[in-house]
């Protein structure tokens, strides 16, 4: 089934000029503009450095969260490799992903690891490493269902998602790698094909990042972002020697030609076209990281976030034709508040203030606190890392993998965050290493906790970590953490929080709008509380998870009211919910 043309493509001349409009008053007001953000974030740093909207009435957690690691249980037997050669490749650091998705639809989250390849001059044997597929049995046990599946690729990998990009009920696969990406069709019947090649995907023979599926122009049809790391291959490798003798440590991305994202529009026959140029997202080049897609001005058009390393985050808001301008700068979250760019990792979005809008949490690199963006609605972002007291234990380390969830289910969204460094740092500072414990922030209400120590046998782990993905893994509830850990066995740990509150999970299926509802915004409500979240395709560092909603609801039984705007602009509302319960959800299944 083919889909109509969008209008403006027929119109370049158009376009055109009110390209060339942009770009010139771009070029007159970002400098004012940059001076305007900083003053703004220094007098609110300065006087008000505590204040934050309550979540709720509550200062303090009163429910320890915790993980416990059941990774010698689970049956989870992969391992990463990097496959470094000894050589600093600059690939070697920034991977990988991992994705969670039921990809046979059993009700079951799965598990899909990005692994590496051996790179050039390394001595591991070509097609010695491969992604691995996990099939979800139940109460945290998986089985290795790589070759059942017909999932067995051996590309470099670097991030991972999943989407039901062609509408027939079950999702799909997407992966992004050093060299050409690849996209695996769900045949339905438990087994994947390569389509790449018959959809026009696979992009341009280079290193790819993060990546999120998206409908541009809400036609039903998912579309697919892809953003760009550097112009790094073998030919061009930039050797940094180590203080000894015959060590190479990894140059970073300001070593290399920087290249712009991808945009592909989903034609409704399977194929996709590039319209990188025409859309906007081409027109600018950066170092992409980790990639998250989400209506952030409430105009009900999916807009872009991309984390980028050393350079200006871009935020391209989606004008809603499938159009788009980057507005970083001008709604603050090019920077932190002191106009420095940082080099940013991973990305989550969530309303963490229970204001109704929804935030931006980033992760930096070592030296460099993660960014927490308030969103103040308007296009407009301060950065409120300081008045939310995001903990300075997290400036010594790279972090990686991010998440803004609700892990003890008390109606606040909590943060998980991934760290470990790619050299061995230790030779050169004392303050970090190659491998550290990650870190969980809990949202106290007014400011956010690290709770790390307390939070169980998960977070002793000491690896050096990348991707995670958090999911409700064994159906009990809770918000469950797997880890992709970097040249080492993931992590799998079990929320075994206790008591926790109460909850709500939400599966939505799109009829008018795409199949996965990708897209559709919740809204609950009960009595002056209200809780809002959106359905995406690929978040964090290079991962994708939360196919279904979750949401915490502390003591909260019944929901006033439930409200869920499609794609498509079809609106179902549902009244007087009990708690404690997964919904799926039909677009246009409210009674009228």
């Amino acid at each position: 089934m083919t889909r109509s043309h969008c209008t403006l493509r027929n119109c370049p001349e158009i376009i055109s000029v009110i390209r060339r409009s942009m770009d010139f008053f771009k070029a007159l007001l970002y400098p004012i503009a940059i001076r305007s953000l900083v003053f703004v974030g220094l007098l609110q740093q300065v006087l008000v450095p505590s204040w934050i909207p309550q979540a709720s009435g509550q200062e303090s957690n009163a429910r320890p969260i915790v993980f416990n690691d059941v990774t010698a249980e689970s049956g989870i037997r992969f391992i990463h490799n990097n496959g470094s050669a000894g050589l600093g490749y600059l690939v070697e650091g920034i991977l990988g992903g991992v994705c969670l998705f039921d990809y046979d639809n059993d009700g079951l989250t799965d598990i899909f690891f990005t692994n590496g390849a051996p790179l050039k001059g390394s001595e591991l044997a070509p097609g010695s490493l491969r992604h691995s597929l996990y099939r979800n049995l139940g109460n945290m046990r998986f089985e290795d269902a790589t070759d059942k599946s017909k999932l067995v690729c051996h590309g470099y990998g670097v991030g991972a998602i999943a989407a039901d990009y062609d509408n027939d009920l079950d999702q799909d696969l997407f992966i992004t790698v050093f060299g050409k990406n690849v996209l695996f069709r769900n045949r339905g019947d438990g087994t994947f094909e390569d389509a790449t090649d018959f959809a026009g995907v696979a992009g341009k023979d280079e290193l790819s990042a993060g990546a999120c599926f998206l409908d541009i122009d809400r036609d039903g049809w998912l579309d697919l972002f892809v953003a760009s790391y550097v112009d790094f291959s073998y030919q061009n490798h930039v050797p940094f020697p180590g203080k000894k003798k015959g060590q190479f440590l990894m140059a970073g991305p300001q070593y290399y030609p920087s290249l712009p994202d991808s945009l592909f529009r989903n034609r409704g026959d399977g194929t996709f076209e590039d319209v990188s140029a025409i859309s906007g997202i081409g027109s600018i080049k950066g170092p992409g990281m980790g990639v998250v897609s989400s209506d952030l001005d409430g105009d009900g058009a999916p807009d872009i976030f991309v984390a980028q390393d050393g350079a200006p985050n871009l935020l391209f808001m989606n004008e809603g034709m499938g159009t788009f301008t980057e507005v970083a700068l001008l709604a603050g979250v090019a920077s932190n508040f002191e106009g420095k760019f940082a080099g940013s990792m991973g990305v989550d979005c969530g309303d963490y203030d229970g204001d109704g809008n929804l935030d931006l949490f980033v992760t930096n690199y070592q030296s460099e606190i993660p960014i927490l963006y308030r969103n103040l609605g308007g296009r407009l972002f301060e950065d409120a890392s300081r008045k939310a007291k995001i903990p300075a234990s997290l400036f010594p380390h790279v972090n990686w993998g991010t998440a803004m969830a609700d892990f003890d289910n008390d109606g606040r969204r909590d943060i998980f965050i991934a760290n470990g460094h790619f050299d061995r740092i230790e030779n050169a500072d004392d303050r970090t290493s190659l491998k550290v414990a990650n870190t969980l922030l809990s949202n106290s209400g007014n400011s956010f906790v690290d709770v790390t120590k307390k939070a169980g046998s998960g977070l002793e782990i000491v690896e050096s970590s990348r991707g995670i993905g958090v999911d409700d893994l064994d159906n009990d509830g809770d918000l469950d953490v797997i880890v992709l850990n970097s040249n080492a066995p993931p992590s799998v740990l079990r929320n075994d929080t206790a008591p926790h509150g109460r909850w709500l999970q939400i599966k939505t299926s799109g009829t008018k709008s795409n199949r996965d509802g990708i897209g559709a915004k919740v809204i609950i409500r009960s009595g002056n509380r209200i809780w809002v979240d959106e359905v995406r395709s690929g978040r964090g560092y290079q991962s994708h998870f939360g196919s279904r909603l979750s949401f915490g609801l502390g003591e909260i039984q019944v929901l006033d009211e439930l409200e869920i705007t499609w794609p498509s602009g079809q609106i179902d509302r549902f009244n007087q919910l009990k708690s404690n319960q997964l919904l799926g959800i039909q677009e246009g299944s409210s009674k009228k």
